[in-house]
Parts: structure tokens; C-alpha cells; sequence
């Protein structure tokens, strides 16, 4: 089944801008070659992609540079494919000792879940504030993908382990964890860790290349909106 016909076989409820957003209603097993051939995908868009990346990647980095006292990246254990934690990289948005304000802010917000987005967190600099809404601050994350540990598509690497996970969360563990996703199309940060957790099963029981190539295509036009980027 292509991926326009996947779309078709779900109810107008469970379809958000052409894509399926709840699991549950449809299985399928992807194809025996589609790990191969994915990881081909990335390899090539990745190749094709560095010679415009690594000027901008340059750039933003003296931009993090100039914002403040702190590094230029942001390295920090993740959790992917079958709970292994890998160092994810991405340019420092923060400032400097940011983590140890975590507690406090969410406390002080009454913020639930494992982890959360603040839309205006104080502990993000001008500089990151422009980094975020652009998404230029997950571009290092390239080398993630080249090394392995990520895709360009899939479920989004959490900060916290998975035995911090509800039972039903792990099946997002299934699969190598990726820069964009479903519910990076959908809402970004105005999407709940819940619904964010369904719609990343609802990739994982469908997965295909056309479904991939229809994310990254459909990544394009989400992060020029900026809509749910802080």
C-alpha cells in the first residue's frame, strides 16, 4: 500500500495534513528491504545536503558562539532504538547551567510529563530563540544520522531512559530515532508526549519510504510556519 493510499484507508479523524495520526488501525510489516534501502536514503540526502549544510552549520555556530559564556554545542545522552542511550548533538540554545534550572521552572509552571517545552522558557538565549524557530539548532544532528544512531525520519530521541516509560510507550523503541517525524508535522511543541508517543507508533506500523519521503517533504513547510517551534 503507497502512502496516498494509506492516508485513504484512514477515517477524516485520524488524518492530519494528509497523514495518519493515530495507531491502532492499520498494520502493516514493511518490506524485508526497507531497513537497507532506508539507511540509503539517508546516507545520500545527508551527502547531498552537507555542502549547503556546512557553511550554515559555521555560521550558527560563531552566532552561539557570540551569545554567551558556554559551548558551542549541546551534547546529551538520548534514548533510541531499543533503549540504548547515544550522546545526541545540537547547538547550545541555553544558557550556560541551564539544566540545573530544570526543576525549578518546571515546578514553578506546573508542568507535567517526563519532559516538557516552555514556550517562554527564560533559559533560552536570543540566539537559541532563533536557532529553535528555524530548527537550525537539531542541524549537527546530521552527524547523528551518519554515524548511525539516528535517521531522518522517525520518532524523536528522549532526554529521559525508558525505564521511565508507560508499558504501552516502549513500542517507540522499535525503531532507530530520527530528526523529523509525524508529530514534528503535526504541532511540534504543541503536541503532549502522549499524542506525540501515538503518532510515532502509528509511523512505526506503517513505516515505508514513501511515507518517509512524505514527512521530510511535509518537514519543510512545518518549519517555515514555525508553528510549535520554542
Amino acid at each position: 500500500m503507497n502512502a496516498a493510499a494509506l492516508t485513504r484507508s484512514l477515517s477524516p479523524e485520524t488524518v492530519a495534513n494528509g497523514l495518519p495520526v493515530h495507531a491502532g488501525l492499520i498494520s502493516r510489516r514493511h518490506s524485508a528491504g526497507y531497513p537497507l534501502k532506508k539507511r540509503l536514503l539517508d546516507l545520500v540526502l545527508c551527502g547531498l545536503a552537507l555542502p549547503i549544510a556546512l557553511p550554515v552549520l559555521g555560521l550558527c555556530a560563531a552566532l552561539v558562539r557570540l551569545s554567551g559564556p558556554g559551548p558551542i554545542f549541546f551534547v546529551q545522552p538520548r534514548t533510541g532504538w531499543g533503549g540504548r542511550r547515544f550522546p545526541l548533538i545540537k547547538f547550545r540554545t541555553m544558557v550556560d547551567g541551564a539544566h540545573a534550572m530544570k526543576a525549578e521552572i518546571k515546578k514553578e509552571h506546573a508542568l507535567e510529563g517526563p519532559d516538557f517545552k516552555l514556550e517562554n522558557d527564560p533559559r533560552v538565549t536570543p540566539i537559541g530563540r532563533f536557532l529553535r524557530r528555524t530548527s537550525l539548532d537539531e542541524a549537527p544532528q546530521l552527524w547523528n544520522v551518519l554515524k548511525g544512531d539516528m535517521s531522518l525520519v522517525g520518532p524523536r530521541p528522549t532526554s529521559f531512559e525508558a525505564q521511565t516509560y508507560s508499558l504501552w510507550h516502549t513500542e517507540r523503541l522499535e525503531v532507530v530515532p530520527g530528526i523529523t517525524g509525524l508529530w514534528q508535522v503535526r504541532g511540534r511543541g504543541d503536541i503532549d508526549f502522549d499524542e506525540r508517543v501515538r503518532l510515532d507508533i502509528a509511523y512505526i506500523r506503517n513505516r515505508s519510504l514513501a511515507l518517509d519521503v512524505s514527512i521530510l517533504l511535509r518537514t519543510i513547510p512545518a518549519v517555515l510556519a514555525q508553528r510549535g517551534a520554542y
